[in-house]
């Protein structure tokens, strides 16, 4: 074993022993980064098509971020919102030009995001209507964070384990099923939430008709729609927000985080002109939110995924990446589906293959290639926006060798 070798083994076992049981790492060390490659401690690359879950949109060490980083640095750090700061402001404004938006809200994560979005939800109803109209409907499948509040409107029941009792005045309807929405909307209704496009549920997209009949029905019952942007936005579907491959759908409040910051930690609550001024003075806060530096770095990211060129060019790279692994289906027969949209991708196992996401991720990894998944039969592929179709093929290459083992 190499001394570098040596030390790798060394930190996996500090990290087994030192953190919290509730996550499961990898037995893997990265060191260092740069566009689509990691390198961990022993000095194996690695292609990341997992973009830390969605978040390194524009792959490691991107310049252009690093520039933003260091100027950022060395003039400002942390203010608290007691007072302005340049780079939050600006920041702002950029979103409500750019966006539906009328006012933002920032915070540091999208269970955050989506924490102040249940907030306004039902702090608007409450001012306009009565405290009955309290009710969230979302949808099975669904993830919107880790919070007690976030974690209840997520309707997975795995989530929900052991954390009762859980917040009262949400409901769960069927994905993509209007007439299922349908029965659940009535008066105690005061927001419908739902991710356009599902992460964690398997890479589900919405279909365009039901997003625009969800919009139809919430208008009917005075109901908000919120759409949960944090995986899928931000350019990751090949537009700015996954919702708007829907036409003339427009919601009254849009979360997003994970690639808004490019990598570091930040999320905000876009509020449409119904609620822009829902949370009065005193009626909700973030510490960290806004951070100067955060928000710089989320400034370049936002103007890069706000130009049509760049968008036209992740939708390009996701077909051709779905293109190989339709490859790797025809050929192997270990997929029955290749769904989502841009670099957001979802290969479905089939179901004679089973429950194998998990060894496909790990034999992927030993060959130098780090994919996702959404569940056990998932394979969920979110590579940055600046991955190369040279390596799009050398990923289809190191899937196909860990598929012909499944022959």
């Amino acid at each position: 074993m190499t001394q570098n070798s040596a030390r790798q083994a060394q930190l996996i076992e500090l990290g087994h022993r030192s953190y919290s049981p509730n996550y499961n790492p990898r037995d893997v060390v990265f060191a260092r980064g740069s566009g689509s490659l990691l390198w961990d401690v022993a000095g194996k690359q690695y292609l990341d098509f997992g973009s830390g879950i969605g978040v390194n949109c524009l792959g490691h060490r991107n310049e252009q971020l690093l520039e933003a980083l260091r100027s950022q640095t060395n003039r400002l750090w942390h203010t608290s919102n007691v007072y302005f700061s340049e780079p939050p402001v600006l920041l702002a404004a950029q979103l409500v030009e750019k966006t539906f938006a009328e006012r933002v809200f920032f915070s540091n994560s999208g269970a955050e995001a989506n924490e102040a979005a249940i907030k306004v939800a039902r702090k608007y109803a409450s001012a306009n209507f009565t405290d009955a109209k309290h009710t969230i409907v979302t949808f099975q499948g669904s993830f919107h964070g880790r919070t007690i509040a976030t974690v209840t409107a997520t309707a997975q029941p795995k989530y929900h384990q052991g954390f009762a009792p859980l917040p009262q005045g949400f409901k769960y309807s069927e994905f993509d099923d209007i007439d299922a929405l349908r029965e659940l909307m009535n008066n105690s209704v005061c927001a419908v939430l739902l991710e356009p496009i599902q992460g964690e549920g398997g890479v589900r997209p919405f279909s365009i008709d039901f997003l625009q009949q969800v919009r139809k029905l919430c208008d009917q019952h005075d109901a908000l729609l919120i759409f949960d942007e944090v995986q899928c936005g931000t350019g990751r579907s090949g537009k700015l927000f996954a919702y708007q491959w829907a036409e003339d759908v427009v919601p009254d409040i849009v979360t997003i985080a994970k690639a808004f910051g490019g990598g570091l930690p930040i999320g905000a609550t876009l509020l449409g002109e119904k609620v822009a001024d829902t949370l009065n003075l005193g009626s909700h806060g973030s510490t960290f939110g806004g951070n100067p530096i955060c928000c710089e770095v989320a400034r370049v990211v936002f103007d890069k995924v706000t130009n049509d060129r760049f968008l036209a060019q992740i939708t390009a790279k996701g077909q051709l990446l779905r293109n190989c692994l339709r490859e790797i289906q025809s050929e192997y027969g270990i997929f029955e589906d290749i769904r989502g949209k841009g670099l957001m991708i979802g290969a479905q196992i089939t179901a004679d293959h089973g429950e194998i996401a998990g060894e496909i991720l790990r034999a992927s990894m030993q060959k130098g290639l780090l994919v996702l998944q959404s569940g056990n039969s998932v394979i969920r592929l979110l590579p940055p926006y600046t991955v190369s179709q040279e390596e799009i093929k050398q990923a289809k290459e190191i899937l196909a060798d860990v598929a012909s083992a499944y022959r």
